[in-house]
């Protein structure tokens, strides 16, 4: 498949500070691709220099096999989407839609056509007369969209445009700009901190940390497979484990990475057929949370350390799990689920929503 985006050695510092240190990327024609990372991290720069409202300080940016690493944003076939609306609140929404293609001189007629094929493309037909303050926050972020792409680029950026929406919609949302990319062919840049956003939507994914990448992988690779301990905690929930509680309770050096999910748990110290191909280790159970879905166990290791384990409410027996707390509990997990680590830079640490367990002097 033609790439459709190429950087290359892409740098970016602000005084001292470096944002992007070193990024080698190759986004596919057609794709949807996501930089997923915590605030700080260089995806929303990276989406800056890739749009040209920022110069790189060393490196290219190749688009659809040219170099313009030097062109103003203009002069580049790319139109960027961001959180904020943006729209004029003295035009409707075709006006809206159309301003871009005025701005370049297409013929009047022209304009409109485009304009109203936009609209049906992102679901809103018939919604040209209104103004943008008679709209929903959805429907203002499709008004957005289709000024986006009216001007019918081969590149969409969109850096977090369904943050500003509540929970519901922005799912919704998601599917939508999914299947909507699907049905445009256009390659999606998608710039999100969001771990569960990105696991939706994208083809590909990657993660930034500190301005260099940690891991492209596709969702189902970067969730089951993780490289780094970063990638372990931030993509979802993970057991972390290095040193002595890696090889007592995984038989490796570490580190190593365990989903909660993949963990079950016996109530009782009970026989869960340890063997060759099944870890496992007995504790007390230290804390349940009840999330509606799913209950999260943590439970505090007879041989040290801890791990959470995570169950699905399938059946009757929620309550039961929930007044667990303090009873001793057996885990057991296949050693096909244990994951080997590179070590993080500088080292193994605690990543959010994880537990890291570590060998102590």
């Amino acid at each position: 498949m033609p790439v459709a985006i190429s950087l290359r050695g892409l740098r970016k510092s602000f005084g001292a500070v470096t944002a992007v240190d070193g990024v080698d990327l190759d986004i596919l024609d057609g794709e949807f691709f996501s930089m997923l990372g915590p605030s700080g991290s260089g995806k929303t720069t990276v989406l800056r220099l890739i749009a040209g409202f920022e110069s790189p300080t060393q490196g290219q940016i190749i688009l659809g096999g040219v170099d313009v690493t030097g062109r103003p944003p203009f002069a580049r076939d790319v139109n960027t989407v961001f959180q904020d609306y943006a729209l004029f609140p003295h035009m409707n929404v075709l006006q809206n839609v159309e301003y871009g293609l005025r701005v370049t001189k297409v013929p009047r007629q022209e304009c409109r056509t485009r304009a109203l094929e936009a609209l049906d493309t992102v679901r809103l037909s018939g919604f040209g007369d209104r103004r943008p303050h008679q709209l929903s926050g959805g429907q203002r972020q499709r008004v957005t969209l289709a000024r986006a792409l009216v001007n019918r680029p081969k590149v969409l950026l969109l850096d977090e445009p369904l943050g500003a929406l509540d929970l519901k919609l922005r799912r919704e949302m998601q599917m939508e700009l999914k299947q909507m990319q699907r049905e445009l062919g256009i390659t999606f840049v998608f710039v999100t901190h969001d771990q569960e956003e990105a696991l939706t939507m994208s083809d590909r994914i990657a993660v930034f940390r500190d301005g260099l990448v940690e891991q492209v992988a596709t969702p189902v690779a970067l969730y089951e497979e993780p490289s780094t301990a970063f990638v372990a905690g931030f993509v979802g929930t993970s057991n972390l484990l290095d040193g002595e509680a890696a090889r007592a309770l995984a038989d490796s050096p570490g580190p190593v990475s365990i989903r909660p999910e993949k963990i079950t748990l016996h109530p009782g110290r009970v026989d869960a057929g340890a063997g060759e191909d099944r870890c496992v280790a007995t504790g007390v159970v230290q804390e349940v949370v009840y999330l509606g879905a799913s209950t999260h166990s943590v439970v505090e290791l007879d041989a040290g350390g801890r791990l959470t384990v995570l169950q699905q409410n399938l059946g009757s027996s929620t309550t039961r799990q929930v007044g667990r707390r303090g009873e001793p509990v057996t885990l057991s997990w296949q050693r096909a689920h244990v994951v080997p680590l590179r070590p993080s830079r500088p080292a193994l640490a605690a990543v959010t929503g994880s537990h890291s367990i570590k060998e102590t002097p």
